[in-house]
C-alpha cells in the first residue's frame, strides 16, 4: 500500500514519460450493450468482485443475473466512505476471501479509481463500467486516494489501463445531468492544462496529445449545449465519448505532464475545505479559471484573459461554477482560503508544471477574482483577498 508520507501528490518527473499506459486493452461502447459484453468479462475471470458505491450497486442489480448467465461466481462490495485507505484495506480483504480473479468497477470516478487500485494492488485484471460521464476514470491508469472525509491525499500511477471498458450509453443516460456538466468541466481542462505545460514540446506523442486536447475543447464548445438539451442524441453521445474516452486518450499519449496542472491542483486544495457537495469536475472547471487568472496576473497574458472570458460565457450557458460562491464556498474565511491555496502549492503539486512560480498570496488573489473583467487585471498582493473574503 502506498505510504502517504512518501507518496503524496503526483510529482512532475522527466522519467514519467518513459513508460506510457495509453489505453484500455478493449473498449466496448454502444446502447444496451451491457448484456452483450458479459462474455468479454467472463474471459478475464470466473470469480468477479463488483465494486461500487452503495447507491450504484443498488441501481445496477440487473448486472448480477447477466453475469450469472456466464456461470460466474459473484461478490459485491461498496467502497464507502470514499476511495480511502480504510476502504481499500477492507476491499482487499473481501477480494481475498472471495478468491477474486477479476475486479469490476461500476459507478463514478471514485468507484472506478477504487476498483482499479484494488486490482493493481492484487495484480488482477479490472473491468470499468462507468455509470456517468463525469470523469475519464474508466480509461486511465491512475487512481486518486482521499481521506475518509473526502480530502485528496495522493494519486497512484497504475501499471496499466483497464483490461476492459464498457461504455453503455443507456446506463450513462440514467445519471443526473449535473454529472455530464461536471464531466465537461473536467475534460475541457485538458486543453488549458496540456497547452500551458506541454504546448512547446517537440516530443511526437506529446504534440499529438496537445492537439487532441484542442480537438476535445472544440467538440465540447460546439456540442455541449445541444447535448444537454437532448440526452441520448448524437451530440450527447459525442460529448459523452469526449468526456469519458477522448479525455483519457490525452493523458495516455502525453503522460502525467499533459494530464494535470493548476486546475486539478486547485481541485485538490478545495477538497480540504469544501463541505458543500460540489463534485470533481465542478471544482476542476473553477480551477481552470484560477489558472487562467494566474496567467493574466503573473505573466500579463492577454490570451489567457480572453480565454477566461470565453469560458465564463460557456460556463454560464451550461451551468458550470464561475466563482467560489457557486461551489458553496462564498463565505469561507481567509484562513480557509489560505489552507486550500497552500495545499494546492504543495512542493509535489502539479501546479508547478506552470511555466512560472506562484506565491500563495498570488494564488489566493486569483481564487477570489475568477470573474474579474479582463481589463481589470491587478498585480499581486493580498488586497483583493482581504476585500472579497470575510
Amino acid at each position: 500500500m502506498p505510504n502517504p508520507s512518501t507518496e503524496t501528490l503526483s510529482t512532475p518527473t522527466s522519467s514519467s514519460l518513459l513508460t506510457l499506459c495509453v489505453a484500455p486493452a478493449k473498449v466496448i461502447r454502444g446502447s444496451q450493450i451491457l448484456a452483450q459484453a458479459t462474455d468479454a468479462i467472463a474471459r478475464l475471470g470466473s470469480r468477479p468482485l463488483v465494486v461500487g458505491g452503495e447507491q450504484t450497486l443498488a441501481v445496477t442489480q440487473h448486472l448480477q443475473p447477466l453475469l450469472k448467465q456466464q456461470q460466474l461466481h459473484i461478490a459485491q462490495a461498496s467502497y464507502t466512505p470514499d476511495c480511502s485507505e480504510a476502504s481499500l484495506k477492507a476491499l482487499r480483504k473481501v477480494a481475498k476471501e472471495h478468491k477474486t480473479d477479476v475486479i469490476i468497477g461500476v459507478g463514478g470516478g471514485k468507484a472506478l479509481d477504487t476498483a482499479k487500485l484494488i486490482a493493481h494492488q492484487l495484480q488482477l485484471p479490472v473491468v470499468t463500467i462507468p455509470t456517468s460521464a463525469a470523469t475519464c476514470a474508466a480509461w486511465t491508469a491512475l487512481s486518486n486516494v482521499y481521506s475518509d472525509e473526502g480530502a485528496f491525499l495522493y494519486d497512484v500511477a497504475l501499471t496499466s489501463c483497464p483490461d476492459l471498458l464498457i461504455l453503455d450509453y443507456d446506463l450513462i443516460k440514467t445519471a443526473p445531468q449535473r454529472t455530464l456538466v461536471a464531466g465537461i468541466g473536467d475534460a475541457i481542462a485538458k486543453w488549458y492544462e496540456a497547452s500551458v505545460s506541454s504546448g512547446h514540446s517537440e516530443q511526437t506523442l506529446i504534440i499529438a496529445a496537445v492537439q487532441q486536447a484542442r480537438v476535445l475543447r472544440d467538440i465540447l464548445f460546439q456540442k455541449s449545449a445541444d447535448a444537454l438539451k437532448e440526452p441520448g442524441s448524437e451530440a450527447w453521445q459525442q460529448v459523452v465519448d469526449a468526456t469519458v474516452l477522448l479525455a483519457g486518450v490525452i493523458g495516455g499519449l502525453g503522460g502525467a505532464q499533459c494530464r494535470t496542472v493548476a486546475a486539478h491542483a486547485i481541485h485538490n486544495g478545495l477538497t480540504h475545505i469544501s463541505k458543500s457537495g460540489s463534485i470533481h469536475g465542478e471544482k476542476v472547471a473553477y480551477g481552470i479559471l484560477v489558472q487562467l487568472r494566474l496567467e493574466e496576473m503573473v505573466q500579463g497574458n492577454q490570451l489567457a484573459a480572453a480565454a477566461r472570458q470565453q469560458l465564463l460565457k460557456f460556463y454560464a450557458e451550461i451551468g458550470l461554477p464561475q466563482k467560489l460562491g457557486d461551489l458553496g464556498l462564498g463565505n469561507i474565511t481567509l484562513g480557509e482560503l489560505q489552507k486550500a491555496a497552500e495545499i494546492a502549492l504543495d512542493p509535489h503539486s502539479d501546479i508547478h508544471r506552470l511555466p512560472f512560480k506562484v506565491a500563495v498570496e498570488q494564488l489566493m488573489a486569483a481564487m477570489v477574482s475568477t470573474t474579474a473583467p479582463a481589463e481589470g487585471r491587478t498585480h499581486m498582493g493580498l488586497t483583493p483577498v482581504v476585500n472579497e473574503v470575510e
